[in-house]
């Protein structure tokens, strides 16, 4: 079972489109006003890595899978640099691809080259498709060798036929935009391409909130479901589920028995996490209403008066010591009274036994 990104294009297009079936295709206006509803603050937040693991049902890893997206230029114009990489073995069998697309801020295709591979003993497949846009038209050309037998086509649409293009790269950034506004509108079809380039339906729809376990972490992730419609063969159907910042959590083709899941949670989400854990306010404490401290309290106090009452009853001296020194004090009214008791006591330690400077401990 080979694993691989869908390497179909979507466009976006208020004109019908004919296939090459003959049949005519139209993308919705749901999913046009999705495209022209996409702010500029909410590319700035899709702009971060993803980074997940293949696995088998048995949790047996079985390759990588990334995304990075970051700002660019290309031909002095401002855009977005989308990366993806997915590698791993199935069965003993290498296979992975790989898309670079840049993309304009309206989510516009400027250019993407798609590969991909799946390296059988004695019958490997490469299919390679480049698309970039020349002259007003959007020119594609792909390339697949299938062990020795070499296939090359070239095909071009009028970029006016192809307004709002999303291709693979500019879908998975559309995924990530979906993730957060964690809403999925109705009728939300597109057209693209299927591998042969023809013309066919793509839809998404939600799957809505469902818990997940990432790492160590129970969290709650938004699932959005992508149903892609072929010519020649049945709809394929991938299952994707983010986080609440836009992270990809987990992607599975339906019927696959390989999942792409992450292990563990962003360094800010968690942090985000922990901030978001209950926080109890502190009450004022009233504790002379409260039977049990009030009780406590009293107990306290009266411990407190024996004890010192003790002490008194011990050292007699004190209290003729604090009566000659109030005595004197009242007499002379000092203005500092803190200097004055300094040099009323300085004769008594001169009683007392001569001790060094500092303290040192017996060992």
């Amino acid at each position: 079972m080979e694993v691989r990104l869908e390497d179909e294009t979507a466009a976006a297009t208020s004109a019908e489109v004919e296939g090459h079936d003959g049949g005519e295709f139209k993308t919705s206006d749901e999913a046009l006003g999705f495209l022209s509803s996409i702010e500029p603050t909410e590319l700035q937040k899709c702009v971060f890595s993803d980074s997940l693991v293949t696995v088998s049902q048995g949790g047996r890893e079985l390759g990588k899978f990334s995304v990075t997206v970051e700002f660019a230029h290309r031909v002095q114009q401002p855009c977005l640099l989308l990366q993806a990489h997915s590698q791993g073995a199935i069965d003993d069998t290498p296979c992975g691809t790989t898309v670079t697309a840049y993309l304009s801020t309206d989510l516009e295709t400027l250019e993407q080259d798609h590969h991909e591979y799946v390296k059988l003993k004695g019958h490997s497949l490469d299919r390679r498709c480049h698309m970039v846009q020349h002259d007003g038209q959007m020119v594609i050309d792909k390339v697949t060798t299938v062990g020795e037998e070499v296939t090359k086509e070239n095909v071009s649409f009028p970029l006016s036929a192809l307004r709002g293009l999303l291709t693979e790269g500019s879908n998975l950034l559309l995924m990530r935009l979906i993730a957060l506004r964690k809403k999925v509108p109705e009728n939300m079809t597109f057209i693209s391409f299927d591998q042969e380039l023809h013309i066919i339906h793509t839809t998404y729809s939600e799957l809505g909130p469902k818990q997940l376990e990432v790492g160590c972490e129970t969290v709650e992730v938004f699932g959005v479901e992508r149903r892609v419609d072929s010519v020649e063969d049945v709809p394929a159907t991938w299952q994707c589920y983010f986080l609440p910042d836009g992270h990809l959590a987990s992607r599975v083709q339906v019927g696959s028995p390989v999942i792409m899941r992450l292990l563990q949670l962003p360094s800010q989400l968690e942090k985000d996490l922990l901030n978001d854990k209950p926080v109890f306010e502190k009450r004022p404490l009233f504790w002379e209403e409260d039977m049990q401290m009030h009780s406590k309290f009293l107990d306290r106090k009266e411990e407190l008066k024996a004890d010192h009452a003790s002490y008194l009853r011990q050292h007699p001296e004190l209290r003729a010591l604090m009566a000659d020194f109030l005595q004197f004090l009242l007499l002379r009214k000092p203005d500092d009274i803190y200097k004055f008791a300094r040099e009323y006591f300085l004769p008594f330690a001169s009683r007392r036994p001569p001790e060094p400077s500092f303290k040192t401990s017996s060992l």
